[in-house]
């Protein structure tokens, strides 16, 4: 597939500037710059809702040479993706691979960005823009296109889990055992674990009070944004936890939970996004290989008594789970449901499972 190189560009709150080829939507956006080393999984990461609002550099120098593939259902949920669309405000990569080929291959990633209408740019020094974001701080970038002017947008400051939740509560699997999963932006990996564990799930809306209701567990899921701006979410889990039954949260829901029980959360510099993330867990030393995607953190300085920290960055030391020591709460800020992987902490589920 030959493309005709569109001019555009990349254009920081700095007034940095970073030139390249439209190959997606032609048209402009803005968000928040973030970027993720991640070496595979590109069609998990743009439907990820966790990048609502962001727009994403995508570190590994080549992408789109396997392709897109299908968006078939499987238990009424999309099997290749996680999510039912692409979630990011634009995408930045090196080089795009014009070509394709995978036997589960549909379209090209191109097709895909276009008919979704997000922008992309390729040609792009993502190295020099990596170090630019890990150096200074993510900052807000827009997206130019021919002349025109694009105003910039700063996703943090609206509640972004309003917007990428379910509106209504779904019910999936047959189960005896009935979890309700918080929908704050939820991949489809983490219904994917639960029904793998044979549970029944009840995936109800952000700010859906399910407090009265009968269940066995709760897991709160990811989501983009800041938590802070999940108020209604933080005082239902605070209610739930009066219940005293188990409560999973994974991502936002770790901020979420640390929230409801009165610790604080904080902005990281540029966050953590990849496959590769070392986490070690406190007491035993233990050390996990994590996929993450998050630009919030738990203070873990804040923790009221009762809770502990329960795993540890080993980059930086930023907190990466809690529990209590004595009621069945617990949270992760990484992903042990990742897909595409790494799956070293699925062992998670089975843990959630058994305090059901």
């Amino acid at each position: 597939m030959e493309f005709k190189k569109l001019k555009a560009r990349l254009e920081l709150e700095d007034g940095s500037v970073y030139h390249g080829f439209s190959f997606g939507a032609q048209h402009p956006t803005a968000g928040e710059v973030v970027f993720n080393t991640s070496m595979v999984g590109y069609p998990e990461t743009l439907t990820d809702p966790s990048y609502h609002g962001q727009i994403l550099v995508l570190t590994y120098p080549l992408i789109g040479n396997y392709g897109v593939p299908g968006n078939e259902l499987v238990d009424g949920i999309e099997h290749n993706f996680e999510s039912d669309r692409i979630h990011v405000q634009g995408l930045i990569v090196s080089e795009h691979s014009a070509e394709y080929s995978h036997w589960n291959a549909r379209r090209s990633l191109a097709e895909w960005l276009t008919q979704n209408g997000i922008p992309a740019l390729y040609g792009i020094d993502t190295r020099a823009l990596t170090k630019r974001l890990r150096d200074e701080g993510t900052m807000l970038g827009r997206i130019v296109l021919f002349a025109g002017e694009q105003t910039f947008y700063d996703p943090n400051k609206i509640n972004l889990v309003a917007e990428v939740s379910r509106r209504e509560p779904v019910e999936y699997g047959q189960g005896d055992r009935k979890v309700i999963l918080v929908d704050c932006g939820a991949k489809n990996n983490i219904l994917r674990g639960l029904l793998h564990l044979g549970l029944r799930v009840r995936c109800v809306p952000w700010n859906y009070d399910f407090s009265g209701e009968e269940y066995d567990g709760v897991m709160i899921s990811n989501g983009p944004g800041d938590p802070k701006m999940c108020i209604e979410t933080i005082q239902i889990i605070r209610k739930v936890m009066e219940r005293g039954r188990p409560i999973f949260g994974i991502c936002m829901g770790n901020q979420i939970l640390a929230l409801a029980a009165g610790a604080d959360t904080y902005k990281l510099k540029f966050g953590h996004r990849s496959q590769n993330q070392p986490c070690v867990e406190v007491g035993t030393r233990r050390c996990y290989i994590t996929s993450q995607n998050h630009g919030f953190a738990v203070d873990g300085r804040t923790l009221p008594a009762g809770w502990e920290p329960w795993f540890v960055n080993a980059n930086d030391g930023t907190n990466e789970g809690i529990r209590h020591v004595s009621r069945p709460f617990m949270s992760v800020q990484f992903h042990p449901e990742a897909a595409p992987g790494p799956v070293d902490t699925m062992l998670l589920f089975d843990e959630f499972s058994r305090m059901l």
